[in-house]
Formats: C-alpha cells, sequence, structure tokens
C-alpha cells in the first residue's frame, strides 16, 4: 500500500484514557486521504463474500494480486464464525501489510492453531463429537490439504464445537475444549503429527444464572508454566477449572468443582480466556458476560487463585450490552489487551512490573464492529483484529515502548472472521 505509516515502534499516539486519541488520516494534496478511501470501502464491502485486500488511492490491483518478491512474508489464516470456509493472507512483517489469497481449506473453522515444527495447521470445528482437522500447509500457495479428522468425544446432543485448541510443546499434547459437551480433551501429537484418540478427559460441572449458562461450557484451557496443571476458563459454570495435568501420560483429573481446584467468578460473569505473565505468578482473567479483567495470584504448588483486582472494560456509563472477546499479554509482561465486543474497542492495560497489577492505558476503535478476537505478531509490533460483523480483519500497529495501539488503515476483507493465526514456516 501507498503512503506513508507510523512507525509503530515510535510514532504509535500514547493512550489518554477513554476515549483514545483519533489515529489521522494519512493525506495527499488533490485526492483523497487513504482513511477516508479504506473506510468507503469497508463500508461498501459489509458481509459479502471475500473480496481481498483494500487498496489505498494510488495502488494498482495488479500490484497487489500477489505477494512482492521483494519482501518478507508470512502465512496468516482466519476462521470464519459458522462459515465452511479457511481464508489465507500473506502478511508482510516489516510494513504491516495484507496480500490475499482468498478460500484456502474447506471447514467450518472455529478455532486454529499451527504446529510448532511442521508445516501442519490444525482447526478447530463445530461438528458434532469435537471434531479436530488437520491440515498439510504448501509453504509456497498457503494451501490447506486435508490430512485426517478426529472426534475428541462427546455426545453431539447439545450440537458440537470445539470452542479452543491449544499446544503443550513439552508434551506434544492438544488440548481441546467441548463447549457443548462441557469438557476438555487431551490429545496426543505424534513425531510427525497426526493426532491420537484422547490420553483422558477432564469433565467440568455447573451453571450459571444467564440463559446461555445452562451447563458448563468450557471456553479456553491453558497449562500453567510448571506442566502441573491446566486452567480452563468455563464460560457455563460460572468458575476456572485447575485440574492436574500429568505430562507423561497425558493425564488431565478433575478436582472438586467446590474445592481448593476451581476459582468462582461472579454469577453471571461468564470466564472466557485465561493468561499467564510470563513471571508464573499472575493469570488474567477475561470474562465475557460482565466484560471485566481480573489479575489473580497463581500458586503453582497447591495450584490455586486468589482474586487480586477486577478492573471494568466498560465506563460506569455504558448502558449497552456487555461482551469481552479476547485477551493477550506482551511477551515482555509489560502490557494487557482485551477485546470489547461491547463498544467495538480494544482495551489496553499496563502491567505494574512490581505487582504484575493492572492500570487502564487506551482504548481504541478496533476499525470495525464486533472484534471477535484478535492475534498479536510474535515481533509484538502488529496486532490484528477480526472484526467478525463488518467482515474485515484490521491492521494495527504496536508502540513496543508505551503499548499503545494505532489503526494503520490497512484492513482486509473477510466475511464474518472470528479467529487469526499466524503460521511461520
Amino acid at each position: 500500500m501507498s503512503g506513508s505509516r507510523p512507525d509503530p515502534t515510535t510514532d504509535a499516539p500514547p493512550g489518554s484514557g477513554r476515549p483514545a486519541p483519533a489515529v489521522p488520516a494519512v493525506s495527499t494534496a488533490g485526492r483523497p486521504s487513504r482513511r477516508a478511501v479504506l473506510g468507503s470501502l469497508a463500508a461498501a464491502a459489509g458481509a459479502v463474500p471475500f473480496l481481498g485486500a483494500m487498496p489505498s488511492a494510488a495502488a494498482a490491483p495488479a500490484a497487489r494480486a500477489a505477494a512482492p518478491a521483494r519482501t518478507r512474508r508470512e502465512l496468516v489464516y482466519f476462521n470464519t464464525w459458522k462459515g465452511t470456509r479457511i481464508y489465507g493472507a500473506w502478511f508482510d512483517p516489516d510494513r504491516g501489510d495484507l496480500t490475499p489469497l482468498g478460500p484456502v481449506g474447506e471447514a467450518t473453522a472455529d478455532w486454529a492453531v499451527p504446529h510448532p515444527t511442521l508445516p501442519i495447521l490444525y482447526v478447530a470445528t463445530m461438528a458434532v463429537g469435537g471434531v479436530v482437522a488437520t491440515f498439510r500447509i504448501d509453504p509456497a500457495s498457503g494451501a490447506l490439504t486435508p490430512a485426517g479428522e478426529l472426534s475428541t468425544g462427546g455426545t453431539g446432543l447439545n450440537g458440537g464445537g470445539v470452542s479452543y485448541i491449544g499446544i503443550d510443546r513439552p508434551s506434544n499434547t492438544l488440548l481441546a475444549t467441548n463447549f457443548e459437551d462441557g469438557f476438555t480433551a487431551a490429545v496426543p501429537i505424534s513425531r510427525t503429527g497426526e493426532l491420537a484418540a484422547p490420553a483422558s478427559l477432564a469433565q467440568d460441572t455447573g451453571s450459571g444464572p444467564n440463559p446461555r449458562q445452562a451447563g458448563p461450557h468450557p471456553h479456553h484451557a491453558e497449562v500453567d508454566p510448571t506442566g502441573r496443571f491446566a486452567l480452563v476458563a468455563d464460560f457455563g459454570a460460572d468458575r476456572v477449572f485447575v485440574h492436574r495435568f500429568d505430562r507423561a501420560t497425558r493425564t488431565l483429573s478433575a478436582g472438586d468443582p467446590a474445592g481448593p481446584y476451581s476459582y468462582a467468578t461472579a454469577p453471571g460473569s461468564g470466564p472466557r480466556r485465561v493468561a499467564f505473565h510470563p513471571d508464573g505468578r499472575t493469570v488474567y482473567l477475561l470474562s465475557e458476560l460482565s466484560a471485566d479483567l481480573q489479575a489473580l495470584r497463581w500458586d503453582p504448588e497447591k495450584g490455586t487463585l486468589t482474586h487480586r483486582q477486577t478492573l471494568a472494560l466498560d465506563p460506569p456509563d455504558f448502558t449497552g450490552t456487555k461482551s469481552a472477546s479476547d485477551l493477550a499479554i506482551s511477551a515482555d509482561g509489560r502490557f494487557v489487551y482485551a477485546g470489547n465486543r461491547g463498544e467495538n474497542a480494544l482495551a489496553v492495560f499496563a502491567v505494574d512490573p512490581r505487582t504484575d497489577l493492572l492500570g487502564p492505558l487506551q482504548s481504541v476503535p478496533c476499525g470495525g464492529t464486533t472484534p471477535w478476537g484478535f492475534t498479536l505478531h510474535p515481533s509484538g509490533r502488529w496486532l490484528l483484529v477480526a472484526n467478525e460483523a463488518s467482515s474485515t480483519v484490521n491492521v494495527f500497529g504496536v508502540d513496543r515502548h508505551s503499548g499503545t495501539l494505532a489503526d494503520t488503515g490497512v484492513s482486509l476483507a473477510v466475511p464474518n472472521p472470528d479467529s487469526i493465526t499466524f503460521c511461520r514456516i
């Protein structure tokens, strides 16, 4: 894309509370600003089929048809909410540009994770039985070739749907949370990347007062830094379950819901995401229905969580429907990022290096509507957000000194994106 762009390491504007300062449009004399052109194109796209990258006013369509050979490029994949296709793009980690590949695979994709070393993508699907699909990645084209499917279990009586998959690399285990059937599965990964039948299942129990909380609905699982516990944020039970995890046998052991191996949130809060601070002392918990972020003390010897702090994502005068979506922490542990679907915003928090407690830093518009998920680039320079309702993926620059975000104006049309996966192969 033509035109100058703020360097996210130096020029991204710092946050100043709520609302965040607007990012100025980059314009040239005699023609519309780049932001105006991008905005009109995004509005015209709506929830239409994949249209490709939205060009700047001066960009020639042919120049955007293929990834430039002179630039570095990385694959990035987009899953779509209740869709049947996976979409792909090349990402330029130097400039923050996206070059579309269009549909690259077929699946009712809900979440995806790459194999740590092999050109393989694991995809959580919404199929009955908690199905995880395996795809081989073509590094040259980004195309995905089906390589197998595995049912992680479940009756399917309540529908289907794996809400999250993640890999515990030391044990070569894929953890899959089955939202409808209320359990987490530990799935062995072979040396060549094949998935085996689950080695164990940990069933959650409980419910909440919200109509969407009729039973347990695990939404996210994360292994603690010691490798001895797996934390499961359960949307339906209003709890974070702490399951013992044996890396040698891949065994998940469910604890007593009323005992020390669970952390109860406020009724109707709907826990959605957890993230460990790099120092291993603190867990950050994002709850969807209450749209708040908690800092919890983690005791790796006892496997217990203790409340320390709660911060709301919305301002006190907010009157809409609260809905938090995604959570991430910078690699250096200095900043925490949260998605706020209620306000169509991204919230940034600074981490106190002495206490790990959080301070509000910035709230910036997400560049579209309904920020369902986002992903920090491994370099720490970029954040890509999947705006599901506006059918766009938007690129933000990250100021690595201040932690603040700046909308670069780069936007890609993808039908109802809900999650983003980088693949460095």
